[in-house]
């Protein structure tokens, strides 16, 4: 026999107003009695609600300022590849609305656009909203069976500039969804963004201005390494505006800037927060194949200065990759073993170890997530900007923890996107702290790792998808209050591999410098 369960009096809810919301939340805790024959209170309809026992007043309850009610979205934007002004920056809003707001809730099907296959999961932000609907009307009419562009024309880097505005000022909803917990900018977030305007530069590019070319499937093939100028506010209008500067026979390099003008700068460079640049790769996205792309044509003495130096640093990546593969096998045995030293007494004997030193296995962290379809970008695998941002934020938690105070980031190392990453992949992500750099006692460089790993239990395989390499320090004022940074040391071969690979990378790049 199954009991009557009694409700308990603080499950009952009373409105104050008769809102629509209120009365949405309220049918969460109307009562439904179990219709039992032995009840001795049979409800007098399908639904009763049992008063409060009569020596109790009646308790009111307030709605908190965030309900678990998903907040309706917004989409409001504009954009057009045939009469474009790249001086008027793209328009961003905030997707989520404030929680005092009682605007109507807009239909989510509403929001679906053709072609279906240009339209990505309801993965989205800010940017990304904007960004993707550009890139739908740049390809409005293409259709995957359209024929391969027959003739390449050459472009000029003004054609493909392009700029997002962050009112963060004036607009709370869309500072709010920006804002860390230290009351910062959210260095992931924005890094993922970066890589949604890269690719949008890239699709303007290469697009047809009649819209009859089937798409070209463009991917992230590389981030150069991305230094932090100065510290981004997060209640200060900001702006990052880019465009194609070099162009190869199938990939091409964008810059970006990003830039925030403060009060009392009167030079343009002063308002320079970080400059990044991104190497996309063309697929035709029938074949497969590598796809030709539109040649580049600079006009300025600007636009030609950032063709060499593009120019340069290509011809540098591919000189180091030739370099790395036949100096892999050949590593200094002296610097290995003086890595090692200290590494085989904490294994060997702990008891002597140095307590100023910790193993690298000791800071590590990792998570493990299935990569799902609102993830996805417009060509139906994960977007580059989102493993940007998950490997930012494991990397900031990684040296959270092995710091004991919040830290701040400096700079990104080159990224390369060695594997796709696809809906339904199972993606593992591992972190440590590789080495720090202890000679300036004010600012301890702390230099995190993150290796993302694509596994597929079914095939019972496990490939790196991506290296990232950041750097971190740590606040001056927490260094005066007796904050200590210890070493860090390897305890294998492996690691300490992994450690001069690292030094030797920083070390040729202050050498090109």
């Amino acid at each position: 026999m199954t009991p009557l369960r009694k409700p308990l009096p603080h499950l009952l809810f009373t409105p104050k107003s008769k809102s629509s919301s209120f009365q949405s939340l309220a049918s969460y805790f109307t009562l439904t009695p179990n219709l039992h024959p032995s009840s001795p209170h049979p409800p007098e309809s399908p639904t009763t609600r049992i008063p409060n026992p009569p020596q109790q007043p009646k308790p009111t309850f307030k709605i908190p300022p965030f309900f678990p009610i998903p907040p309706p979205f917004t989409h409001t934007r504009s954009f057009s590849t045939a009469n474009s002004d790249p001086s008027q920056p793209i328009p961003v809003v905030s997707t989520v609305t404030s929680p005092h707001d009682s605007s109507q809730p807009i239909d989510a099907g509403s929001s679906i656009r053709k072609p279906i296959n240009l339209w990505p999961g309801m993965y989205s932000s800010p940017v990304t909203n904007a960004l993707w609907e550009a890139r739908s009307r740049m390809y409005g009419d293409a259709s995957g069976d359209a024929p391969p562009q027959s003739e390449l024309v050459a472009r000029t880097p003004a054609q493909s500039r392009t700029s997002i505005l962050y009112k963060f000022s004036s607009d709370y909803k869309l500072r709010e969804q920006y804002r860390n917990p230290w009351n910062g900018i959210r260095m992931g977030k924005l890094l993922e963004d970066l890589d949604a305007l890269a690719g949008t530069i890239a699709f303007k590019h290469c697009c047809n201005e009649d819209g009859t070319t089937r798409p070209l499937l463009l991917v992230t093939a590389s981030v150069d390494k991305m230094v932090l100028k100065k510290p981004i506010l997060v209640d200060t209008d900001l702006n990052i505006g880019g465009a194609v500067i070099w162009v190869g026979k199938s990939s091409m390099e964008i810059q970006l800037e990003v830039t925030q003008s403060l009060q009392g700068s009167s030079y343009p460079s002063e308002s320079i927060a970080l400059t990044a640049n991104f190497t996309f790769v063309a697929r035709d996205s029938k074949s497969g194949k590598s796809a030709p792309v539109n040649q580049i044509l600079p006009e300025t003495e600007k636009e030609k200065l950032l063709w060499e130096e593009a120019d340069k640093r290509n011809k540098m990546r591919k000189k180091k990759r030739a370099e790395h593969k036949t100096d892999t096998e050949n590593q200094d045995t002296d610097r290995l073993n003086a890595l090692l030293a200290e590494g085989r007494v904490f294994c060997d004997m702990p008891a002597l170890a140095d307590r100023d030193s910790i193993l690298i296995r000791d800071t590590c962290l990792q998570n493990s997530f299935i990569c799902q379809p609102q993830q996805r970008n417009i060509h139906g695998r994960i977007f580059g900007g989102f493993l940007m941002r998950r490997a930012f934020e494991i990397a900031f938690s990684t040296t959270y923890a092995f710091a004991g105070v919040a830290p701040h980031f400096l700079e990104v190392d080159h990224v390369d996107f060695v594997r796709p990453v696809d809906v339904g992949n199972f993606l593992r992500l591992k972190s440590c702290v590789l080495y720090t750099e202890l000679e300036n006692p004010d600012e301890p460089l702390i230099n995190v790792e993150v290796v993302a790993h694509v596994t597929q239990p079914e095939l019972r395989s496990s490939e790196v998808s991506n290296k990232f390499y950041f750097t971190f320090s740590v606040p001056p004022e927490a260094m005066k209050d007796g904050i200590r940074i210890r070493s860090v040391v390897p305890a294998t071969e492996e690691e300490a591999r992994r450690v001069i690979e690292r030094m030797d990378a920083e070390n040729s790049q202050f050498a090109a410098l």
